[in-house]
C-alpha cells in the first residue's frame, strides 16, 4: 500500500507537470482547440459553457492580463485541484493487479496529457464536483449539494447531464432505497434544477445576432478570434445540426476500432466489476443483477448519445472511463460490494502471477498505447515515451532558437 501511495504520487507528479508544460507551450497557438472552449462568454448574453470564459474575462481585467494568460491561470489551477482530489482518493484504496491497471489504463489518468487537444478541458470541473460528492458528506448535505453544484456543472458543461446516472445509482446505493418512497422523491427532486436548466439550454440555443456581438467583444477587447468550439455555438446551434454534422464520419472501421478501444481500455474493469456484487441485496432497480457489469454498462448507456452528437469521440470515451473507475472504486472502498476472487475464475489470469511478466504487461498495456481525440484517429502508440520525448523536442527547439540570437 505505502509502496502504491509513493508511485501514484510521482505518477501524478510527473504527468502534472508535462501537462503544465504543455499548456504554457500552447496556450498562445492561435487556433488551439482547448483555448476555443474556453472562449465562449456572456458578452453577446446567456449561451451554454460561458460561465467559465466569463471568470476568465473578470479574471483578466482584475489581473489586468491578457486573455489567454488568464486562461492558463484557471486550467493549471483546475488542473492541480483535478490531480490532488484524484491522489487523495485514491491513496487509500486496496491494490491488486486488476485494480492497477484499472487505474493505470491509458484511457484514464494519461489520455489528456497523451492527446494535448484534450488538456485541461472544461470536463475537469465536473471530474472534481464528482469527486467532491465521492467524499464523506452526509446524505442530507448531499442533496443540498446536488441543487446547487449540478446546476453550476450544467453552466460549465451541460453534457454532464449524461453522466447523472452514476449520481442517481449513488443515492440509491448509499441511502439503500428499496423501494419507490418519500426518500427516492427526496433523490429524483435535488435533479430538477440541473435538469430544468439544461432543458432550457439545449432549446435556446444563442442566436446569430447574439453570437455577432460576442465574437465582436472578444475581437475589440482581447484582439481574439471565435473560432472551432466557440463558433460551433452558431454553425452547430440546433439539436438537428448536432447529430446531422456526425453521419458522414461514420464507419465500419471507425466502430470496429472503438469497439476494441473499449473492450481493451475498460477491460480490467469490466472484470472487476462483472466479480463485484453489492452487499445489499434488494436495493431498488439493482436487485435483480447479480454482478456489477450489466448496470454499469446500463448506467454508461446514456453517453451514447454523446458519440452520436459530436466528432470527439476520444474525449468522451475518457469522460465515461472516470466516471466509471470513480465510481466502482469509490463502492469498493466503501465496502459496499463482496468481490470475487478473479484469478480462479480466470485461467489466463494466473500468467499474472508471475511479477516479472505482470511488470512487462503492465508497461505495454499501459505505456504502450492511447486512443486519438477525434472518432477518424487512428491508436497512437508508446505514450510513454513519446510524451517526454514530445518535451525534449520542444525544450530543444526552444533552446536552439534562442541560442541562434
Amino acid at each position: 500500500m505505502k509502496s502504491f501511495h509513493n508511485y501514484l504520487k510521482y505518477y501524478l507528479l510527473i504527468l502534472f507537470i508535462f501537462g503544465v508544460f504543455f499548456l504554457y507551450q500552447k496556450h498562445d497557438v492561435g487556433n488551439d482547440s482547448t483555448i476555443s472552449e474556453w472562449l465562449i462568454n456572456y458578452s453577446g448574453g446567456f449561451t451554454k459553457r460561458g460561465l467559465v470564459g466569463q471568470l476568465s474575462i473578470y479574471l483578466s481585467y482584475f489581473l489586468n492580463l491578457n486573455l489567454r494568460d488568464s486562461i492558463l491561470i484557471f486550467q493549471i489551477v483546475i488542473f492541480a485541484i483535478f490531480f490532488v482530489s484524484l491522489f487523495l482518493f485514491l491513496r487509500k484504496i486496496k491494490i491488486n493487479k486488476l485494480i492497477l491497471l484499472s487505474i493505470f489504463t491509458p484511457i484514464f489518468i494519461l489520455y489528456p496529457i497523451a492527446e494535448i487537444e484534450v488538456l485541461a478541458r472544461k470536463e475537469l470541473f465536473i471530474y472534481c464536483i464528482f469527486l467532491l460528492y465521492l467524499s464523506d458528506i452526509n446524505l442530507i448535505n448531499k442533496l443540498y449539494y446536488k441543487i446547487f453544484f449540478l446546476p453550476l456543472a450544467m453552466l460549465i458543461y451541460e453534457p454532464v447531464i449524461f453522466f447523472f446516472p452514476f449520481w442517481f445509482c449513488l443515492d440509491i446505493i448509499e441511502n439503500k432505497i428499496k423501494n419507490f418512497n418519500i426518500s427516492l422523491i427526496k433523490v429524483l427532486l435535488s435533479y430538477f434544477p440541473a435538469i430544468i436548466l439544461g432543458a432550457y439550454i439545449a432549446f435556446n440555443p444563442m442566436g446569430d445576432e447574439n453570437h455577432s456581438i460576442m465574437s465582436n467583444f472578444l475581437q475589440k477587447n482581447f484582439n481574439e478570434l471565435c473560432y472551432m468550439s466557440c463558433a460551433l455555438l452558431k454553425t452547430k446551434s440546433s439539436i438537428y445540426d448536432q447529430f446531422a454534422g456526425n453521419l458522414y464520419h461514420y464507419s465500419f472501421e471507425v466502430f470496429f476500432r472503438y469497439f476494441l478501444i473499449i473492450l481493451i481500455g475498460f477491460g480490467p474493469l469490466f472484470i472487476l466489476t462483472l466479480h463485484s456484487s453489492f452487499k445489499e441485496k434488494d436495493l431498488l432497480f439493482l436487485k435483480n443483477f447479480k454482478n456489477l457489469l450489466i448496470p454499469l454498462v446500463i448506467i454508461l448507456s446514456p453517453i451514447t448519445i454523446l458519440f452520436a452528437m459530436a466528432y470527439d469521440w476520444g474525449r468522451f470515451l475518457n469522460m465515461g472511463y472516470v466516471f466509471s473507475i470513480l465510481f466502482y472504486l469509490n463502492l469498493y472502498k466503501k465496502n459496499i460490494l463482496v468481490t470475487n476472487k478473479v484469478n480462479s475464475n480466470y485461467k489466463i489470469l494466473k500468467i499474472f502471477n508471475n511479477k516479472k511478466f505482470f511488470i512487462v504487461f503492465f508497461i505495454i498495456y499501459c505505456f504502450g498505447w492511447n486512443h486519438k481525440t477525434v472518432m477518424t484517429g487512428d491508436v497512437a502508440s508508446f505514450p510513454g515515451y513519446r510524451i517526454p520525448y514530445k518535451v525534449i523536442k520542444i525544450i530543444n527547439y526552444k533552446y536552439l532558437k534562442t541560442s541562434n540570437y
